[in-house]
């Protein structure tokens, strides 16, 4: 598979906006893209999926052990040309107290891709040369194969950072002048998702679209993609994953607008263990899909949709009523959420007693977490790696049982989630390609679970 990295830096530098353009550009020019993230990202996907046609999926050695992403990138790299693998913060920045695991140039080493480096270039000239030697020089072993230079102000100064490139041997693959038409909605956790911004997203994609097709050369972007070393790894299937449960009990997953914070490899693990899956829109349908016997709410926005979530009555009273039933229910962060009493004052499911609010603290980071009891998703001892991703926050009750405890940055123990009867409800994000067996585990128990709905 033909292949390459964008990668850059620092946040900040563009590569959203030239991984995006690159994937559509590609693909107006009739090629076939698979489209990649580095890291949790959920968001940056999405565009990717506008950009290809295809699901955006997340490459992440963190949450799935290094050993799994060359075949998750084979897997959804299947039918296609070319393959684009957006980056995630600088090209060296991975997870925190680690020597670069997860980041970018960890990613590229472990699928043999070469590197395409987009550099931001305002106020910087020649000093950009000094950039490029240090970050080439830093690891050797990740193959630099080019730049684009976005944000340049004019032909002079283009032609002196061409120097700045040529100095240290890179060639310049593309050049992108200043333009806010590129720039993508922004808000507290990132861009806004491409399934809120609608018909904008499209269009902001078709412009970005031009200007790569316009200043980017497509042609030497494929030829760095075609030196990437030819790979013999075998595809990820999820079949081979999970365990299969007879009954096929029909899983309802959260979507649209709301709940967007999800992995392509869920809903495939699921059906091959022998779930019907259903995309349930809480901002859309009353009621939970007839015969229902599993309830996932991933994560999301519902903050910014919490009026709309709470003037569905009828369907969180459905939820509050399937969950009371015994209904197996997976919550995940804008999921948990969904499940308190209220959230910034709002009336919600109220299956979880607690209340949410948002708070101007960023909550964010990886964990390495153990399971206190069984619950749907696991046994009492199960370890996992999430992240979290939230600047809200939940009123915890005495004595409740919690989904996961960890020990935080400063070690002190951290007891979050709810485990409440066959809910599992927690702010960490998990992936379930880390965890397949997790993904077993609840559609059997919901397989043993009346679809009395």
């Amino acid at each position: 598979m033909n292949r390459l990295v964008v990668a850059a830096p620092a946040s900040g530098s563009g590569k959203t906006t030239v991984a995006t353009g690159l994937m559509a550009a590609l693909r107006r020019a009739g090629d076939r893209v698979a489209p990649f993230k580095v890291g949790p990202d959920y968001i940056d996907p999405g565009y990717h999926g506008l950009a290809t046609g295809r699901p955006g999926r997340n490459l992440d050695p963190v949450l799935v052990g290094e050993h799994r992403v060359p075949g998750l990138f084979a897997h959804g790299s299947r039918g296609c040309d070319i393959a684009v693998v957006e980056g995630v913060m600088g090209l060296f920045d991975g997870r925190v107290d680690t020597e670069g695991i997860g980041s970018t140039a960890h990613v590229a080493k472990l699928l043999g891709a070469p590197v395409l480096f987009v550099v931001d270039a305002r106020g910087q000239s020649r000093s950009l040369a000094a950039l490029l030697h240090g970050f080439r020089g830093y690891d050797p072993t990740v193959r630099f194969g080019g730049v684009v230079l976005n944000q340049v102000g004019s032909d002079r100064h283009e032609q002196v950072l061409r120097t700045a490139c040529a100095d240290v041997g890179l060639d310049v693959l593309g050049v992108l002048p200043r333009d806010d038409k590129f720039r993508l909605p922004s808000r507290h956790l990132g861009l806004v998702t491409a399934a809120e911004h609608g018909g904008e997203a499209v269009a902001a994609v078709d412009a970005i679209a031009e200007a790569v097709a316009r200043h980017v050369d497509l042609g030497a972007v494929r030829r760095l993609a075609a030196r990437a070393p030819a790979s013999v790894v075998a595809a990820w299937r999820p079949e081979h994953e999970v365990d299969h449960v007879p009954g096929r009990p029909l899983i309802a997953v959260a979507g649209g607008a709301a709940f967007t914070f999800g992995y392509a490899e869920h809903a495939e693990l699921l059906t091959a263990a022998g779930a019907e899956v259903v995309v349930l829109d809480p901002l859309r349908d009353k009621e939970l899909p007839d015969g229902t016997a599993g309830l996932v709410l991933p994560g999301g926005f519902p903050e910014q949709h919490a009026v709309r979530l709470s003037a569905n009555v009828t369907l969180r009273t459905a939820v509050a009523r399937f969950a009371a039933a015994g209904g197996p229910v997976h919550a995940e962060c804008g999921g948990l959420l969904y499940l308190a009493n209220s959230l910034d004052g709002l009336p919600m499911c109220g299956v979880v007693d607690a209340e949410g609010a948002m708070t101007p603290r960023l909550t964010l980071g990886y964990r390495d977490a153990v399971a206190p009891t069984d619950s749907v998703l696991a046994q009492a001892g199960t370890r996992i790696t999430g992240h979290e991703f939230h600047r809200t926050a939940l009123t915890t009750p005495h004595g409740t049982e919690p989904a996961w405890r960890w020990h935080g940055p400063d070690r002190r123990p951290v007891a979050e989630g709810f485990v409440v009867g066959a809910v599992h409800a927690s702010y960490l994000h998990t992936h379930p390609a880390g965890a397949p067996e997790s993904v077993t585990r609840f559609v059997r128990a919901c397989a043993t679970t009346p679809a009395w709905y």
